[in-house]
């Protein structure tokens, strides 16, 4: 029985496939911010130009 567990704790398998989930899932939340952000500064600067314009009569 102690054979079995002391395999168990040194397989990786499982480890490896948390590892990747937890790393996709990093990934996904830095690009949900990045895309935020630019998307805010992006309409910022659009809004900057619009207000700069002279309204069209």
């Amino acid at each position: 029985m102690v054979k079995h567990i002391v395999r168990f704790m040194k397989e990786e398998d499982g480890a490896t496939a948390v590892e990747y989930g937890l790393m996709v899932a990093l990934i996904a939340a830095v690009i949900v911010g990045v895309v935020t952000t630019v998307g805010t500064r992006t309409q910022n600067a659009f809004t900057t130009v619009q207000n700069a314009l002279p309204a069209a009569s």
